[in-house]
């Protein structure tokens, strides 16, 4: 297993995992330098964090720097991208073009916020588009893949939603009900440290973590 310091990618960092991951990424000793890729610049200052303002939609026209993990975070909801097009050139479109983007700057670990449910066959808009995402990763070539895909997701949000609000605090209340279920909700910043304990097992192939073990990951 490679014990050097590494360089990583991360896009999505506005979000609710994102902003979580970034935050890790910067406070592991592990990582000499983290890259924030965004279509608008974030109030983050840090000695290791280099942030570029990109266009996913031209992605293949900016060469990002070289890194060993890169870690997506990227994604929107049906209301506020506006139409189904919209949110799948987010939730589809600009995964794929930073993975591509990623794979040719060198990373060899490519780790994706999915969701709960996802799956290329689903009658589901949202989770087909997840699902479809998720496949259409494994054919880039990365030398280790993770996929995890977190139930209903807890914390402060940039743009909070008043129904996620809902649910979140019936959640909260409820949670100790749902402990033995994969489906009870999670903090990104759980997610958010998983996906950093998962970047550096090095496992080769493609590996779906569901939300039940990314709550022992990320505690």
């Amino acid at each position: 297993m490679e014990t050097s310091p590494r360089t990583a990618l991360v896009a999505g960092a506005s979000g609710l995992v994102g902003g979580a991951l970034l935050d890790t990424l910067l406070e592991d000793a592990r990582y000499r330098e983290v890259h924030s890729l965004g279509r608008r610049p974030l109030p983050h200052q840090h000695p290791k964090l280099v942030q570029h303002t990109v266009d996913f939609t031209r992605l293949d026209t900016q060469a990002l720097p070289a890194a060993q993990d890169a870690f997506c975070a990227l994604g929107t909801t049906l209301k506020k991208a506006g139409s189904q097009a919209a949110f799948r050139a987010v939730d589809h479109d600009y995964v794929l073009a930073f993975a591509h983007a990623a794979r040719h700057a060198g990373a060899q670990r490519f780790v994706l916020v999915s969701a709960l449910g996802a799956n290329a066959r689903s009658r589901i808009f949202y989770n087909r588009v997840k699902g479809e995402a998720e496949d259409a990763l494994g054919a880039v070539g990365f030398e280790s893949l993770v996929i995890v895909q977190p139930s209903l997701l807890l914390g402060a949000r940039e743009e909070p939603q008043p129904a996620e609000q809902v649910m979140g605090a019936v959640s909260r209340v409820l949670a100790p009900l749902l402990r033995p279920l994969a489906a009870r909700p999670i903090e990104g910043r759980t997610v958010a440290r998983a996906m950093v304990t998962l970047a550096w097992r090095d496992a080769p192939g493609t590996r779906v973590v569901h939300s039940g073990e990314l709550h022992a990951l990320g505690a």
